[in-house]
C-alpha cells in the first residue's frame, strides 16, 4: 500500500548520531542500501547528490525508517518534495508500509555514512579551484553519463550529433557553437547530454576547468555570496572556467539579480572564448520571465531540442537499461514497459528499476503479469479509451479554435495545421480507421486523412513548435 497519503514525516532534535545507529533494523537497512540506484534513476544524479545521498540511517525498525539531517530546512524540503515518492518505494520494496520519520543533528554530516551503498554511483570531478570554500564549488559528472551510455533514436540523434560535435571540438581546443543551449520535456537526456560532453572534454584535456552545476545552485550561490560578503570569489569561480555548463536555466525566471549576473557572466566568457552549455525545458525565446537581451543571449548559439522518444527507442533504453543491471528480462516485459510508459526515459528506467527491485527483494518472478501489478499506478492512465472527440477537444484548445472549425469546410492555415494534428493523433492514439476519422472531421476522404498524417510526420523533425504542441496534447489526452 503507497503512502502518498500517509502524514508528513515527523521531525525530532537529537544530539547526536552515534550513540543510536548501534541498534539498526537490518532489514529495512538492507532495503534502503538497494535502492540506492532506483533512486539515482528516478531522481536523477543532481537531486540524489544534493538530498537523499547525504541521508543517514538514525535508526529503523519493522515499520519505521528514521534519517538524520542537519537543518530544519533540509528536513523541510525532503518533507514537501521526497517523503511521498520516498514512503511509496520502501513500501513496494519491503511488500508492507514503511512510515518516514527524521531526525535534526547538526553535527551528523561530520560521521561515517551507515552504508556505503547510500552513495551515489561514483562520479567524475570537474576541475575547479581547490582554495575555494565548499559553497563556492561545482557539482560532480555522473560516470554514468556519457555518450556510449546515451540511446538515441529519431527523437534524439540531431541532439545527440551535435552534443558530440562540440565536445569534440572542445576537446581539441576549439568553441565551434556558444551557447550550447539544449532544451525539452523532463527527463528525456539533456543532463546526460551535457555531462557526457564534460567527461569527453576531461578525457581529451584533463587540466580544462569544467564547471556543472544546475541554475539553483547559481542562485544559492550567488545569494550566499551576497550574504558573505564574498562576491570576489564568486565572480572568480564562474569567470575563469574554460566549460561553464548550467542545468535548468529556466529556474533564473523572475530572479532579476542573478539574470543580470548570470548576463555578465554569460559575456566575460563568451567574449573569453569559453564554451558556455546550457539546457531547459523550452527554447530560449519561449522562457517566461526572462529577460530579451538575456533571451538574445542564450539563443546566438546552436539551440536543439530533445523530444520524447518513440516506442522503439524507448524499447533500445530499457534493453540497454537491463544490461547495466545485469538483469535478464524478457521481451514481453520490456514491450510492455516501452507500450505503456511514454512520457520519459526518467521514469521508464525508474520503473525498471522498481520491478528489478521488487523481484530480487521478494524472489518473485519478473512476469508481464507481476509488472502489470507493481507498475498499475504507472499504468492506469494508459487504460482509459481516448475518442476523437476528445483529441479534437484538446487540440482545439492547445491551438485556439474552435472544436467545429474540425469539421469545417474552411482551409485556411491556422484552421488546417491543427485539424492536421488531430487527424495525425486520431490515427495514433485510437483504433479507428482512416474512412472512420475522415467521417469524424466533417465526412471528409479518407486519403485527407493519409495525406494530413503524412504532412505532420514529415514536419515534427523540423518543427519544434508543432512538435511541442503535438507533445502537449498528447500528454494532456494521455493524463500527464
Amino acid at each position: 500500500m503507497p503512502l502518498s497519503a500517509a502524514p508528513a514525516p515527523a521531525v525530532h532534535l537529537a544530539p547526536n548520531l552515534a550513540a543510536v545507529q548501534a541498534s539498526l533494523s537490518p532489514s529495512l537497512s538492507q532495503v534502503w542500501a538497494s535502492l540506492q540506484p532506483a533512486l539515482l534513476a528516478e531522481f536523477g544524479a543532481e537531486n540524489h547528490a544534493a538530498w537523499l545521498a547525504p541521508l543517514r540511517i538514525h535508526s529503523a525498525t519493522a515499520s519505521t525508517l528514521t534519517f538524520a539531517v542537519p537543518t530544519s530546512f533540509f528536513a523541510q524540503w525532503i518533507t514537501t518534495h521526497y517523503q511521498p515518492r520516498l514512503s511509496e518505494i520502501l513500501s513496494q520494496a519491503a511488500a508492507t508500509p514503511i512510515t518516514l520519520s527524521l531526525q535534526i543533528i547538526p553535527t551528523f554530516s561530520n560521521l561515517p555514512t551507515t552504508t556505503a551503498a547510500s552513495q551515489p554511483a561514483a562520479q567524475q570531478p570537474a576541475t575547479q579551484p581547490t582554495n575555494q570554500p565548499e559553497w563556492l564549488q561545482g557539482s560532480r559528472l555522473d560516470s554514468r553519463y556519457t555518450f556510449a551510455h546515451f540511446v538515441t533514436g529519431k527523437s534524439n540523434q540531431f541532439a545527440f550529433t551535435a552534443a558530440q560535435s562540440v565536445a569534440e571540438s572542445l576537446a581539441s581546443g576549439k568553441v565551434v557553437y556558444n551557447p550550447f543551449f539544449v532544451h525539452g520535456g523532463v527527463g528525456l537526456g539533456k543532463t546526460h547530454l551535457m555531462h557526457a560532453i564534460g567527461h569527453t572534454v576531461l578525457e581529451n584535456q584533463a587540466k580544462t576547468n569544467v564547471l556543472y552545476l544546475s541554475a539553483e545552485q547559481f542562485m544559492y550561490k550567488f545569494i550566499r555570496a551576497l550574504k558573505e560578503k564574498n562576491t570576489l570569489g564568486f565572480k572568480d569561480l564562474f569567470r575563469n572556467v574554460d566549460v561553464l555548463m548550467i542545468d535548468d536555466i529556466q529556474f533564473v525566471a523572475g530572479k532579476d539579480n542573478t539574470q543580470e549576473e548570470f548576463f555578465h557572466t554569460f559575456n566575460t566568457l563568451v567574449e573569453s572564448g569559453k564554451q558556455i552549455i546550457l539546457t531547459a525545458d523550452k527554447s530560449p525565446h519561449e522562457l517566461a520571465n526572462i529577460e530579451d537581451r538575456l533571451k538574445s543571449r542564450l539563443s546566438s548559439g546552436l539551440t536543439v531540442q530533445v523530444h520524447a522518444p518513440e516506442e522503439e527507442t524507448r524499447l533500445a533504453i530499457l534493453q540497454h537499461k537491463a544490461e547495466t543491471l545485469n538483469t535478464s528480462i524478457s521481451a514481453e516485459v520490456l514491450q510492455l514497459l516501452a507500450q505503456h510508459i511514454a512520457s520519459n526515459v526518467r521514469e521508464l528506467e525508474g520503473a525498471l528499476n522498481r520491478l528489478v527491485a521488487y523481484s530480487r527483494l521478494t524472489g518473485e518472478a519478473l512476469t508481464p503479469a507481476l509488472a502489470q501489478e507493481q507498475l498499475r499506478d504507472l499504468f492506469r492512465t494508459y487504460t482509459r479509451v481516448i475518442t476523437i472527440e476528445d483529441i479534437q477537444q484538446k487540440v482545439a484548445t492547445q491551438f485556439n479554435i474552435r472544436v467545429a472549425d474540425m469539421h469545417s469546410p474552411r482551409r485556411t492555415r491556422d484552421l488546417a495545421r491543427p485539424r492536421q494534428v488531430a487527424m495525425y493523433l486520431a490515427k495514433q492514439l485510437t483504433s479507428s480507421s482512416y474512412p472512420d476519422i475522415g467521417r469524424a472531421f466533417g465526412g471528409r476522404d479518407h486519403t485527407t486523412v493519409i495525406h494530413a498524417c503524412e504532412t505532420v510526420v514529415a514536419l515534427l523533425p523540423r518543427d519544434a513548435k508543432l512538435a511541442e504542441n503535438v507533445q502537449i496534447v498528447t500528454r494532456t489526452l494521455q493524463g500527464r
